[in-house]
């Protein structure tokens, strides 16, 4: 999950590597570091904190000079954060330096050999070994050494390198860890995600698994591990740079749910032509589709929740059945994966550990997979058979709001394709289905506009110990993710539950002014969600629910009530989880927290 950002070229180095670093802290805020070759050596600074102390410490830069170095940004996986276990990571007499974003599996075997050659270490990370290691292979040649490297150590990378005796070049390296290539007439660049770089350049090479790559300012060449140089395609990048930026806004996630009208509209619209679902770049034909027998549907986190949704989405349009697991789990558990069976993994990097290790596991067994990215040219867009891409564009803040929204709408459009070749979809169904989708983003602009009145609610609850969120059916999936918003920015303990399973157990927690959020969306449950309501406001709870508009019997119920707009059943999780990120927002926002980056988090989980 750590941040990378390498450049060589005709500008200043440290000033480029600290502002890519800015667009990567999300993935990874504990400590940051940089290397520079100044003329005579490498210089390296890092500290512990945020990326503004390395910025203070080296004054943006400018004590830093140099046109070639490396840089990054850690989420800690080895070794607590401090400026020791900080990146870039050096040899003895500071001659070889590395960043690293992944995990050495075997670092203590190759560490205990190197220990027995003589070799000191200062750190606790698994990253130090590679450093040492480069230094105990190497023979003048650093793309020889690498490769010698990479033959002997065991796990997930992105490497950054640096030979203080090979000034004009710059060495990186991936498996399984996210890696991207720069290009421009100022200089080449290496990064572990596109923002890092669009402000230079929109030219980019998608580094593939075991591949080296030599930089220097002028050019960039590719080899195997076999040191055999190899062609690649570079590929223009469409994003809005600005996409990146704040924008005037507060905090990235403020910014990115007011961006959800636009990116739910770029990902249905271009889908939709002449009344029928079209996904052209699926590349599945409708044959294949009507032969599948039951899906999987395979994520992690608020990825996995949109998958929670589209089960009941899939099922009562398609009568296709479904299966939703957690990727972590999906792989230990000895899946059966039947002739017929398609597995559909979900994942805004498209580098999630998890997420891939099923999809290669699913693959092998012989199932074909169909892939749901927001990355273009991520490892899941390369390695799936099908791909289906969002369009929500950089999403900075480490708590996904656009891009769960992005997903939802991807998968509603599958469940409709599925349900149309499967002969379940008339064309008057299909009609009312794609105006229900045409409405939402005005729809969802009219609940952002209801934000005061939820910024009110929120601020009754900045004390809150503990959040229950409950819900039945699509409103179940609902309440997963509103709990999960809720914990991973405020800190606050909370947990969803099916409401019909709170009197198995749950209701014992419930105590005088517990805070429970009931999610009532679908009409024919509407009085069992009450009844659920009832048996907690009894026992002392404070009940805030989000329901349709219309639904006024709820307020009998509920203490608080936020409305959303009518639209098919099927659809409201694209409405109802809004104000549940609204209410997360503002209480983290209202205890102090810091909403785009919170403790422990990082954006892109590319380690197991």
């Amino acid at each position: 999950m750590c941040g990378i950002v390498g450049y060589i070229g005709k500008m200043q180095a440290a000033p480029v590597i600290l502002d890519g670093l800015a667009k990567l802290e999300y993935r990874g805020y504990d400590s940051a570091g940089m290397a520079v070759y100044n003329g005579k050596e490498i210089r390296v600074e890092k500290s512990v904190g945020r990326l503004h102390v390395l910025e203070n410490l080296t004054k943006g830069g400018t004590t830093m000079p140099g046109t070639a170095g490396i840089g990054h940004t850690r989420w800690a996986t080895h070794g607590v954060p401090s400026d020791v276990n900080a990146h870039p990571h050096c040899n003895a007499d500071k001659t070889i330096a590395v960043v690293h974003n992944g995990i050495i599996e075997n670092y203590i075997a190759l560490k205990q050999k190197l220990v027995s050659k003589g070799y000191k270490f200062l750190s606790d990370t698994d990253t130090e070994v590679v450093a040492q290691l480069l230094d105990y292979y190497y023979n003048g040649d650093p793309l020889q050494t690498i490769a010698k490297v990479l033959h002997r150590v065991e796990g997930s990378y992105a490497l950054g390198m640096m030979f203080a005796d090979h000034p004009g070049e710059l060495y990186a390296v991936r498996k399984d860890c996210p890696l991207i290539i720069g290009t421009s007439d100022d200089g080449n660049f290496m990064a572990s995600d596109v923002p890092a770089i669009l402000k230079y350049t929109r030219s980019v090479v998608y580094v593939d698994n075991q591949e080296i790559v030599r930089m220097t300012a002028d050019e960039v060449k590719f080899y195997t591990v076999d040191e055999e140089e190899i062609q690649k395609k570079v590929e223009v990048v469409e994003w809005d740079a600005n996409s990146a930026e704040k924008g005037g806004y507060e905090h990235f996630m403020l910014k990115e749910m007011h961006e959800q009208p636009k990116v739910v509209k770029d990902t249905f619209s271009p889908r939709i032509k002449k009344g029928e679902i079209v996904i052209d770049e699926l590349k599945i034909s409708d044959k294949d589709l009507a032969a599948i027998k039951k899906i999987f549907i395979v994520a992690c986190g608020s990825a996995y929740h949109t998958g929670m949704t589209a089960k009941y989405v899939f099922e009562g349009l398609a009568r296709v059945p479904v299966e939703v697991d957690l990727a972590s789990e999906f792989r230990y558990r000895n899946p059966i994966l039947e002739e017929g069976s398609l597995v559909i993994v979900v994942s805004q990097s498209g580098e999630t550990a998890d997420t891939l290790a099923a999809l290669r596991m699913a693959k092998d067994a012989g199932c074909p997979i169909l892939g749901v990215v927001n990355v273009v040219g991520s490892s899941i867009a390369r390695e799936a058979d099908y791909v289906m891409y969002t369009w929500a564009g950089p999403e900075i803040a480490v708590a996904t709001t656009k891009a769960y929204s992005a997903q939802l709408v991807a998968l509603y459009l599958l469940a409709m394709k599925f349900a149309r070749v499967r002969g379940k979809l008339s064309d008057a169904g299909l009609a009312e289905l794609i105006e229900n989708l045409k409405e939402l983003p005005a729809q969802i602009e009219m609940v952002m506009n209801n934000r005061e009145e939820i910024q009110k609610i929120a601020n009754r609850f900045l004390a809150a110990k503990d959040v229950f969120f409950i819900g039945r059916g699509i409103d179940y999936a609902i309440s997963l993710e509103g709990s999960l918003k809720l914990k991973e920015i405020s800190y606050i303990h909370s947990e969803a539950y099916a409401a019909g399973e709170l009197k198995h157990g749950t209701i014992s927690l419930i105590e005088e002014g517990t805070l429970v959020a009931a999610i009532s969306t679908q009409p024919a449950l509407y009085a069992k969600i009450i009844s659920n309501m009832v048996e907690v406001k009894s026992r002392g709870a404070v009940v805030f629910a989000v329901t349709n508009a219309g639904n006024t019997e709820i307020e009998k119920a509920a203490d608080y009530v936020i409305y959303i707009p009518e639209t098919n059943p099927y659809f409201t999780d694209s409405l109802a989880v809004i104000p549940l990120q609204l209410l997360a927002y503002y209480i983290a926002v209202g205890r102090g927290c810091d909403v785009d980056k919170p403790r422990n988090l990082a954006k892109s989980v590319t380690v197991e």
